[in-house]
């Protein structure tokens, strides 16, 4: 079995436009945009990397933290390197990865416990915790929902307000696909930006996975 994962190495975006699309978030999250070679663009939160933006069609793509780099299922990876968000990492501040939670209609824990090394603890309905023990005590890295709906790994990204930030989406351009509600994680809305990237946005984590920090 491999090192259990504790978090994410980072986020990338693959989008038609880009540059387009690092300016929509980087408005809605607060990012510090740097242009990088090859039409590819960099988001930051002080001195740590929120997302990359590149050229594609395939929405968010998440990599996590490992000791072997390698393809996964469905949007994700195995990245070497320092993990920088998860529950072992710095809280959160706004504009940052948070938390990340797979959506899928054919769940397979086994799958993720073998490649990431992660444990699973049973939630409430179609809902499971993956946790990690590899700094010691368990702490949840991930979520898993059993759903028909967007399938894949769903990112989400901490905001100190979030009207405020459901307001800038909608004067960009983007759309505000779940109005504000509180879930188990926490207080959250649904958002698409103009050119895509569909994400969750969570107010005031206290830590890696909202109220799961705890």
């Amino acid at each position: 079995m491999p090192v259990s994962s504790c978090g994410l190495r980072r986020l990338e975006l693959s989008v038609a436009e880009p540059e387009l699309s690092v300016d929509f978030f980087a408005g809605v999250l607060g990012w510090t945009v740097i242009a990088e070679t090859g039409g590819t663009f960099t988001g930051w939160v002080g001195d740590r990397l929120a997302a990359q933006v590149v050229a594609g069609e395939q929405g968010w793509r998440v990599f996590f933290g490992g000791d072997e780099p390698r393809e996964l299922k469905v949007n994700s990876s195995v990245d070497g390197g320092r993990v920088l968000h998860g529950p072992w990492a710095p809280a959160p501040r706004g504009g940052e990865p948070c938390w990340v939670e797979l959506m899928t209609g054919e769940p397979d824990d086994e799958y993720w416990s073998r490649e990431l090394g992660w444990e699973v603890e049973p939630g409430a309905d179609d809902f499971v915790l993956y946790t990690s023990s590899r700094h010691g005590d368990p702490r949840a890295v991930a979520g898993r929902l059993r759903t028909e709906r967007a399938q894949g790994w769903q990112t989400y990204f901490a905001v100190d307000d979030l009207a405020a930030a459901c307001a800038a989406v909608s004067e960009l351009d983007g759309r505000v696909l779940l109005e504000p509600t509180t879930v188990p994680t926490g207080f959250i809305a649904s958002i698409e930006g103009p050119h895509g990237g569909a994400c969750v946005l969570l107010e005031q984590p206290k830590g890696w996975g909202g109220t799961w920090a705890s």
